[in-house]
């Protein structure tokens, strides 16, 4: 069995085959969900309800979620061999991934009331939690600026304020919502005063919460999310106030290797749709893939994905076994979104003309696959990351 080591910890780490069962029934159910259905989905620009609903069936989105909530109890890197799967399979998991990551927050950090009361209903696929509202329109990533309110009112809060590119949030039915609860001239670190809610989607609408659809280059059902004096129970709070920002950093290196996971399926898909076209199609009497022009930069993809894979596995081992794993995390989303994205290059220009037909999915994934570098977290703010927190360089923003 392979093993990598961390010398700062004296961890070693086993990398055998992990997980073939959970790969194989994966690719059982996306067998059901051929191209042809997603393109159907984009056309009309709809929502993968009967996708879903098989990965519900299955358990597979109460991965994470502990089997004393009725969840999987699966480990992180069980939970991201699954996304890696669906998206090798050339099905995309964005409609349902959120769930993955977002109870997180709910499980460290609610109550046991709160876990009582929501978890096994997730679990059972009785209640989605899919929405994650955190950016706006003006703070963008800098998260600490954010300027939606949420003030105490007797046993409710009432918030105020607009969230954007809000995925999936008119098919929750709650939010995992991120409000500043103290001014930001009020406290002592800009990082204090954020507050977590989980917010009710169906007690909300109409109430003091829209939601409007917004439409972008790829069928991710994204919205914009406005909050006009909507008052939620004081008990929709999880953990202490002021907190949140804390809570919502707790959870993001499970999202990024989570993520990452994706763009490798994806690099693989890209990769095994390449090397099948190049050796079918035939020009100039001999198949193109025998070209080093078409050959080397599928073979280079090849190596990138590999590379970003093991620094993927090495980041979910880490955090299982409780160390932390920015560092990892972090460099193997970049690795991971880049290596995918040279493959997508490489297949789109093997393809030539054909790749712009939409009957060959490799445009799709094409313009799927480009979102991973610029979320969760953009390619520049994981290298200032890598410049100020792990080589020691000065911070450049």
């Amino acid at each position: 069995m392979d093993n990598i080591s961390s010398s700062s910890e004296g961890l070693t780490l086993p990398l055998g085959e992990d997980f073939p069962d959970v790969r194989d029934s994966v690719q059982r159910i996306c067998e059901q969900f051929p191209g042809e259905y997603w393109r159907r989905l984009e056309e009309d620009n709809c929502y993968p309800d009967e996708f879903v609903a098989a990965l519900t069936e299955s358990g597979f989105l109460a991965a994470l979620i502990p089997e004393e909530y009725e969840g999987s109890g699966m480990p992180l890197r069980a939970a991201a061999v699954i996304l890696e799967e669906i998206h090798a399979a050339g099905c995309n998991a964005g409609a349902c991934h959120a769930q993955m990551y977002t109870m997180g927050t709910l499980l460290r950090h609610g109550s046991a009331e709160q876990k009582a009361r929501y978890l096994p209903a997730i679990a059972r696929g009785e209640l989605r939690l899919q929405a994650f509202g955190v950016t706006e329109p003006t703070s963008g990533t800098d998260t600490t600026r954010l300027k939606t309110r949420a003030v105490r009112d007797g046993d409710s809060y009432v918030i105020n304020g607009q969230k954007v590119w809000t995925s999936r949030a008119l098919q929750s039915d709650l939010m995992l919502l991120l409000a500043r609860t103290t001014p930001y001239d009020d406290v002592a670190k800009k990082v204090d005063g954020l507050s977590v809610f989980l917010v009710d989607i169906r007690a909300a609408l109409g109430n003091g919460m829209e939601i409007r659809p917004l439409k972008a280059m790829i069928n991710h059902n994204t919205t914009e999310v406005f909050f006009d004096n909507l008052r939620i129970p004081a008990d929709s709070l999880i953990g202490q106030e002021g907190r949140g920002f804390r809570y919502i950093l707790d959870g993001m290196n499970a999202e990024r290797i989570l993520v990452a996971s994706e763009a490798i399926g994806d690099a693989r898909w890209f990769t095994r749709t390449s090397v099948a076209y190049a050796n079918d199609r035939r020009v100039f009497d001999r198949p193109i893939g025998q070209n080093q022009g078409i050959q080397f930069p599928i073979a280079r993809a090849y190596a990138e994905t590999q590379a970003a894979d093991l620094m993927l596995r090495k980041a979910a081992a880490l955090f299982q076994a409780g160390i932390p794993c920015g560092d990892e995390a972090n460099i193997g989303k970049m690795l991971a979104s880049e290596a995918s994205w040279h493959a997508a290059e490489a297949c789109l220009q093997t393809h030539g003309g054909f790749g712009f037909a939409r009957e060959y999915d490799v445009e799709r994934k094409w313009r799927e696959t480009r979102l991973l570098q610029i979320a969760p977290i953009s390619t520049n703010l994981i290298l200032s990351y890598i410049g100020q927190h792990i080589l020691g360089m000065p911070r450049s923003f």
